[in-house]
């Protein structure tokens, strides 16, 4: 077994109650090292073309990474994936909290699920014994609820708990698994993939402790970090948290409001800012697995219409800007509100709330009307409407039952004209994150295997200044370019940091920390764990061998070059604010696309990874696979 591991993988058959225990060898680890290329090599193994996503046998996977649940900052991260319901691709999301590094003390690094229980139950894991246990007591409650009646029924206090609320037990696209109630994977709607196999929760309990290569190694990282993060922009999240985030994107003209028709919310942007929950409804400070920044809030409302209970947490900017400006909605509180909804209901935030937006866009439009929407005015800016949608989505009643199959699929419903102003990549809801002030983040929305997601994604304005541009130096990439650069020079850029965040995803390291560490400390912090001389040439492929292998997964499903595409929108230029004018133009974008391709290794009129380059980094394996389906010739 490999230092920094359990060693073991816990598979789990739903339709007969046949729990298995992997233990793979010291190759796979460091090949893989966990999250995105643990679930793409699972997918690819056992899963066969074509598969409904929601039926029982795709495949539901837990996986977590070398850094995750070790004593360090940043290591409560791990990864949810499945062939998403809401794609149709490589679907995967993100998560931080405590679950992922409870998982690894009890003994296992990754889960793999398949099948369909005949009723609801929970899967209940505690020092490397997992058992299949009842849930119909459980079926129907809010998170916070399920969380609490199982910790009494397991008589400890300290279980973590990832859990589908009611709008995953109805399979909703959009629905989130939660962790801890309040950490959403939230992402590509893996929520509807655990209610279709009646799996209401994964509770786990872990006394054990893996051992590292390095223990002084790593516990003087782990000080080192403690002693410098206050000179970095984490000191910023700890102030504001992640909402702070709303007020450079508001003043740069990139705060998606009215269904990213606009770029600043000149109308309520001060109202929802980090500093403004900070000075209104801030209860507590919440924190991951070993990390000292601190940057959860948790919030509390007792008086007026909005009651907001603080076992919930807090909305973070994504969920301030989806369900705030987005909808045109500047009152803390109401977004507070729908958070917690979001959070108790089980709801990915940013699909939520972009799909909120785009029936507000309908309805001002005239092309929705009160027959369709049951009768609430669905308005930019209506606080109340926004609420009300939101618990109508996560119960999937009224309009919100056509709303909970997300944008994209409501459209194609309502038809209408409505698909227009549809914001989506690949079926996905586009994050906070404007392409019209960052270019090559429009880009990385095209293609992303995932659809749209801004956590793996380039920012551009990241890498405008010299020191921005210090976590790209180590790759040769030496020269600050502008947000609206797509030359080759840009391209290359994406072509590195894609890869380089999608890294995060496959350590189980939180992204925030790791911009924040120096290179070397994450090279060192590797080594310590685990004992190997990985470079960060070993981990940057690391990471370019997860996104490959999700993009070849979904060159299997039978996705092509003609589904890397955002919308029409971010073609036409913004009228006004700072960013007036501001518009990608079309035929640059299409060059920058191919040539992302050519410098990805993928080919230049497909967009699927060629043989040569799935051989380059070891996975030849998926190329047979993809000649095996007629993908590859």
């Amino acid at each position: 077994m490999p230092y920094g591991y359990a060693g073991k993988i816990l598979g789990v058959n739903l339709s007969t109650s046949e729990i298995t225990v992997e233990e793979p060898d010291d190759l796979f680890y460091r090949k893989y090292m966990g999250g995105w290329n643990v679930i793409a090599h699972y997918l690819f193994k056992e899963l066969p073309p074509g598969v409904d996503p929601l039926g029982p046998d795709n495949l539901l996977i837990f996986a977590t990474g070398v850094i995750t649940g070790h004593p360090v900052a940043g290591a409560g991260r791990s990864q949810v994936g499945a062939k998403s319901p809401l794609t149709g691709g490589f679907g995967e999301a993100d998560v931080g909290g405590w679950w992922g590094a409870e998982l690894t003390m009890a003994g296992f690094d990754a889960i793999t699920i398949t099948g369909q229980a005949e009723k609801p139950v929970y899967l209940w894991i505690k020092d490397g014994v997992a058992e299949i246990r009842p849930a119909e007591h459980l079926w129907g409650r809010l998170t916070a609820d399920t969380q609490a009646a199982l910790r009494e029924e397991l008589g400890d206090d300290r279980v973590r708990v990832a859990q589908i609320g009611p709008a995953g037990e109805r399979l909703s696209l959009i629905a989130a698994v939660m962790h801890d109630i309040n950490r959403a994977a939230g992402r590509t709607g893996l929520g509807a993939v655990m209610g279709s196999k009646n799996l209401k929760a994964v509770a786990v309990r872990g006394t054990g402790k893996k051992e590292v290569a390095d223990p002084q190694a790593l516990q003087d990282i782990a000080r080192w970090y403690v002693g410098h993060y206050p000179d970095t922009w984490a000191l910023d999240l700890q102030e504001t948290g992640t909402a702070g985030g709303g007020v450079p994107q508001h003043k740069f003209g990139g705060l998606p409001t009215c269904n990213f028709q606009r770029g600043t919310f000149d109308e309520g942007w001060e109202q929802i800012t980090g500093r403004r929950m900070v000075d209104t409804i801030i209860k507590s400070r919440d924190t991951c697995f070993s990390c000292p920044v601190r940057c959860k809030y948790v919030v509390e409302v007792k008086e007026g219409p909005y009651p907001v209970d603080p076992a919930y947490g807090g909305p973070e900017y994504e969920t301030v800007a989806a369900l705030g400006s987005n909808c045109g909605v500047g009152d803390l509180a109401a977004i507070a509100r729908a958070n917690q909804l979001c959070n108790a209901y089980g709801l990915d935030t940013i699909a939520c709330g972009v799909t909120i937006s785009w029936a507000m866009e309908g309805f001002e439009r005239g092309l929705l009307t009160t027959e369709d929407t049951g009768g609430i005015e669905l308005r930019f800016g209506d606080a109340a409407a926004m609420v009300q949608m939101v618990e109508l989505i996560g119960k999937r009643e009224g309009f919100g039952r056509l709303l909970s199959e997300g944008s994209y699929r409501a459209a194609k419903t309502v038809g209408r004209g409505t698909e227009a102003f549809v914001m989506h990549a690949k079926g996905q809801e586009i994050p906070m994150h404007e392409p019209r002030v960052k270019y090559g983040l429009g880009l990385g929305y095209a293609v992303s295997p995932t659809g749209a997601d801004h956590i793996h994604n380039f920012h551009d304005r990241d890498f405008e200044t010299e020191g921005g541009l210090d976590r790209l130096r180590p790759f040769g990439i030496l020269e600050t370019l502008k947000f609206d650069d797509l030359g080759p020079a840009k391209i290359r850029m994406a072509a590195t940091a894609i890869p380089w965040h999608t890294v995060c995803n496959t350590l189980g390291h939180c992204l925030f920390v790791s911009l924040t560490f120096d290179h070397f400390k994450l090279e060192e912090l590797v080594k310590a764990i685990t004992g190997w001389d990985a470079s960060l040439h070993e981990l940057l492929k690391a990471g370019e061998r997860a996104y490959t292998m999700a993009r070849a997964f979904n060159a299997r499903e039978g996705f092509t070059a003609a589904d890397d595409k955002i919308p029409a929108r971010f073609f036409e230029p913004f009228r006004e604010g700072p960013s007036a004018g501001n518009a990608l133009p079309p035929e640059e974008f299409d060059r920058a696309r191919i040539t992302f391709y050519q410098m990805m290794g993928w080919g230049e009129y497909t967009g699927v990874p060629t043989g040569w380059k799935l051989h380059e980094l070891g996975v030849g394996w998926v190329a047979d696979e993809l000649r095996r389906h007629g993908v590859l010739s």
